[in-house]
């Protein structure tokens, strides 16, 4: 059984996985992605995979199974914590699924407080209320977990760039919340006009300015947020595009088409040093990328993830989640993780 930094993996329950090919003696929290916001309500999105969610609390009676609600796209938020009213509402709808379904814990993934970006409906008045979201939600937790004898845990997933930190009080938030996820990946993505690193640890010198995992983590530290509060994300999963215009290795070129996604599975088998394909590492940046005089891929991959592990013990940080499990290559970025920082 691991004990120590956080490793904290997401897992999709749309994705095509078996309980069985989750290795939770390599993690500490596993977050079931996604519980959904309905009418100011939780609302379960794969009923029925919860038995084989509550299979593995069996098999790993120490690990923090949370249950995750929201993700890119996911609308609700805004109506649902609006009034006192409505937050204690949904804060008792979130936490009685909580503990009907024996998870541990409970994370918010709204993206993002005071955003449509996504296509959700959002208020100014969003920052404020997240906070006071928190506050209900952490009252409901410990009133309850006063009558069963534990501890449940709230945690939440922050935006990893200086656009989206903007939208949270980070300080007040730190406070209330016993881990901040944050997703320091798609820093490049589907809207990006040029390839680039979508989950490098440092900018570079090309980039001084582009988003980076140091960034996020030095805006938190700067807001007052305490290191080993900060859970660091990896990327289980690639992006990638074609260019429009002729470079000797794709990085920081035109955008020619859509951005393609891929999973880490999909690369080691297709893609890194295969079918024409080249890899690249950037050493400022601590990020591989793949090139094939047309395709550009960023990744991450057992090399970034060392680099990233290693930044988590220097700098105090609580630890690091992904995005996500069922994306793994024979759990070989999982053992990665585990390896650098049980």
């Amino acid at each position: 059984m691991y004990k120590g930094h956080v490793i904290a993996a997401y897992l999709y329950c749309r994705k095509d996985w078996s309980i069985d090919d989750i290795r939770g003696d390599y993690l500490t929290h596993l977050n079931y992605s996604f519980a959904l916001v309905k009418d100011g309500i939780i609302s379960d999105a794969a009923p029925d995979r919860l038995d084989e969610i509550r299979l593995l609390k069996s098999r790993c009676p120490h690990l923090k199974l949370m249950i995750s609600v929201g993700g890119w796209g996911a609308d609700g938020f805004s109506d649902a914590v609006l009034t006192d009213g409505s937050r204690s509402r949904f804060a008792g709808s979130a936490v009685e699924f909580m503990r009907s379904n024996h998870f541990d814990g409970i994370d918010i993934d709204w993206e993002y407080p005071g955003s449509s970006d996504a296509g959700i409906k959002s208020r100014p008045e969003d920052r404020e209320n997240f906070n006071l979201l928190l506050e209900e939600l952490r009252r409901e937790l410990d009133r309850r977990g006063a009558e069963d004898g534990k501890r449940y845990q709230l945690t939440a997933a922050l935006g990893g760039t200086a656009y989206t930190l903007r939208l949270y009080d980070l300080k007040s938030i730190s406070g209330i919340l016993d881990y901040i996820n944050l997703m320091t990946y798609d820093f490049a993505h589907g809207f990006s006009t040029e390839t680039g690193h979508h989950t490098c640890l440092y900018s570079t010198e090309a980039k001084s300015d582009a988003p980076s995992a140091d960034a996020a983590v030095r805006i938190c530290l700067e807001s007052g947020v305490p290191a080993d509060r900060l859970v660091l994300g990896c990327a289980f999963y690639g992006r990638g595009w074609d260019v429009s215009e002729v470079s000797s290795n794709g990085l920081y070129a035109p955008v020619a088409s859509g951005c393609a996604s891929y999973s880490y599975r999909e690369l080691v088998q297709d893609y890194i040093n295969k079918n024409g394909f080249r890899r690249y590492w950037d050493d400022c940046a601590k990020a591989p990328y793949l090139w094939n005089g047309k395709h550009f891929i960023t990744y991450d991959d057992p090399v970034s993830l060392e680099h990233k592990a290693s930044y988590v013990r220097s700098r105090g940080l609580g630890g690091v989640m992904f995005w996500e499990y069922s994306q793994d290559h024979d759990n070989t970025l999982v053992k990665i993780l585990y390896s650098q920082l049980k």
